[in-house]
């Protein structure tokens, strides 16, 4: 590899790795469409939970959730306790990515926009990520992407020159960011792409 070229890969986390949805769990609870788009629009939406990936407690943002929306409450418990619902499965193909990395000895890490009260089952019931060098957590971070505080706290414990770190993400912010301060980036959509990037770059052999 040359100098210019990445020699580590950070992976972004849900979307890029893990599938997450939060239709996957409530679609389970309530049947009726229309009725399902106005809950997840307006009390579990995916801006709400981001609470979570910015190191808000549940044990603030459900109580706080249930006393606005009272009709709701049973519901709103099932997203703090059925967080594993909201996981219908891997992202086609990049497990395959990661474990040829991992042959390879690339140097893997994470860098996850999570909330701090669901990594830790989660993390439990993920092998992808054995092998992995560090992962940086927003939620136990405090910050969440594209914060440029949170590309410093993993630069920090990467311990790799910027340049050397070649980051994936499913969210075209995220990325640039990240390439503003040096990285490489590559806006996540599909595997098969990724493979190519990562080929081009020089991480991957064909």
């Amino acid at each position: 590899m040359s100098e210019l070229q990445p020699k580590a890969v950070v992976f972004d986390i849900g979307r890029v790795l893990i599938q997450w949805d939060l239709r996957h769990l409530f679609g389970q609870l309530i049947e009726d469409q229309e009725e399902l788009d106005w809950f997840l629009t307006h009390v579990v939406s995916e801006s709400w939970h981001h609470q979570q990936d910015e190191g808000r407690p549940l044990s603030e943002m459900v109580p706080e959730r249930k006393r606005e929306f009272p009709d709701h409450a049973h519901l709103i418990d099932a997203y703090a306790t059925r967080f594993a619902d909201t996981i219908p499965g891997p992202v086609s193909g990049t497990h395959d990515l990661v474990a040829r990395l991992k042959r390879q000895d690339v140097p893997l890490f994470g860098l996850s926009n999570f909330g701090a009260d669901f990594w830790d089952e989660f993390r439990a019931a993920q092998p992808v990520f054995d092998g992995f060098r560090d992962i940086v957590v927003s939620g136990h971070e405090k910050c969440a992407k594209p914060d440029p505080a949170i590309y410093a706290i993993a630069e920090e414990r990467f311990g790799l020159p910027v340049n050397q770190l070649f980051f994936i993400d499913d969210k075209a912010e995220n990325i640039a960011a990240a390439t503003a301060r040096g990285w490489h980036g590559h806006v996540f959509t599909d595997a098969a792409r990724l493979e190519a990037d990562l080929i081009r770059h020089g991480l991957l052999t064909a």
